[in-house]
């Protein structure tokens, strides 16, 4: 049965997603199902399908809806991958990710925002999440390697352990930059080697850790 908010999830979609440009038609599918509204504060849930970020806890925001469109369509994921998630935040692009692969492994350097996640994903019926607490610039190698690694939060440079635990022929795709200003790249490993693509200017919060700011 259709919830309430499925009309303004399918206007964002509509009016924020498909005109810049996304258009792969499971990423589609996964925005206009997944419940944004659930990974916000109740007083933030009138502005969930709004085109913008919005504040979580610890200082943390949940993303843009176009940008958890771009960086999940970016992955490239055909549904039967195993993906890394660098700073689960709210959980919603983890959502968006559980959707979209056959197992997420999902990362987070606050255990209350992981522990809130986890529930809120839990109460949505999600059972292809993996949760940990702790340094992702560091990775997930016990679980290694991954089709695809997204990384939430901005980097200096992307972080070694990360392309080491990609997977050949997967992608990663991260903020990279100073502290205020990034461009979103999107690695994929080939032969042994990264090859990098530019996308759009970003603004994400800094990557907490060995290997972030």
């Amino acid at each position: 049965m259709p919830d309430a908010f499925e009309q303004l999830r399918r206007r964002m979609v509509e009016t924020q997603i498909i005109p810049r440009g996304v258009r792969e038609k499971r990423v589609i599918e996964a925005m206009v199902k997944v419940p944004r509204h659930r990974f916000v504060a109740d007083e933030a849930a009138p502005m969930a399908y709004s085109d913008m970020a919005l504040p979580s806890s610890e200082g943390q925001t949940i993303s843009q809806p176009y940008m958890v469109a771009l960086m999940s369509e970016l992955l490239e994921l055909k549904g039967d991958e195993k993906v890394l998630e660098i700073g689960t935040g709210s959980g919603y692009q983890t959502a968006v990710l559980a959707e979209l692969a056959a197992q997420v492994y999902t990362i987070e350097f606050f255990n209350g925002l992981s522990e809130m996640a986890e529930k809120t994903l839990g109460e949505l019926g999600y059972e292809n999440i993996h949760f940990l607490v702790g340094d992702g610039s560091k990775g997930w190698p016990e679980a290694a390697p991954f089709q695809g690694i997204i990384v939430t939060a901005a980097a200096p440079e992307i972080p070694p352990p990360l392309f080491k635990q990609l997977a050949e022929g997967g992608n990663i795709v991260i903020p990279v930059g100073a502290r205020d200003s990034q461009r979103l790249i999107k690695g994929k490993k080939h032969n042994g080697r990264l090859i990098e693509e530019e996308h759009t200017f970003c603004s994400f919060v800094p990557l907490l850790g060995e290997y972030g700011f």
